[in-house]
């Protein structure tokens, strides 16, 4: 069966590849399996479609595995960084601006 594998050795590289796996395959084996992927699995969270998942989990037909990097820049700091950069309030399409 067919799997995809999704993964960012370094921030703005990002590697896509398809997986030959057998039937009942894990996360675990199919990744070990992988020769371009080279990675310590222990340092990484390790996912499918966006939702963390053990080593142990079976995976299924066009399951796409997604291993992600630890954050380099708290989220609330990369905002307030953007912000000073930019010069003006960052707005979200969840909360009107004041005002109007």
């Amino acid at each position: 069966m067919r799997v995809e594998l999704v993964w960012s050795p370094q921030a703005g590289d990002v590697r896509q590849r398809w997986l030959e796996v057998e039937e009942g395959a894990t996360i675990e084996s199919a990744l070990r399996g992988c020769a371009d992927f080279d990675l310590d699995l222990d340092q990484f969270r390790i996912g499918i479609w966006g939702r963390v998942r053990p080593l142990e989990t079976a995976l299924r037909e066009r399951d796409r595995i997604e291993v992600y990097r630890p954050l380099t820049v708290d989220p609330m700091e990369a905002r307030r960084l953007r912000y000073a950069k930019r010069g003006e309030r960052i707005v979200s399409r969840h909360r009107p601006k004041a005002g109007g």
